[in-house]
C-alpha cells in the first residue's frame, strides 16, 4: 500500500507500507518535526491512500 502524505513536515511524501491496512502514525524524517498523519481516503482503483498531518497542541505534564 502506498500513503501520500498532506501537508506538515512530510507533505508531498509516500509511504510504502505492507498490505495490512495502515491506520496512521507519527512520522518523521532526520532532523524534521513530528507529524501525526491520519489516512482520509483511499482511492479503490489504485489502494493509495491520501493521509494528512493532524495538528496536535503539546500537553503540558
Amino acid at each position: 500500500m502506498i500513503a501520500r502524505l498532506l501537508g506538515g513536515p512530510l507533505a508531498g511524501c509516500a509511504l510504502e507500507t505492507a498490505d495490512a491496512p495502515w491506520a496512521g502514525g507519527w512520522l518523521t524524517v532526520g532532523d524534521a518535526d513530528w507529524g501525526l498523519y491520519v489516512p482520509v481516503r483511499r482511492d479503490p482503483v489504485t489502494g493509495v491512500v491520501l493521509a494528512e498531518v493532524r495538528v496536535t497542541i503539546p500537553r503540558r505534564l
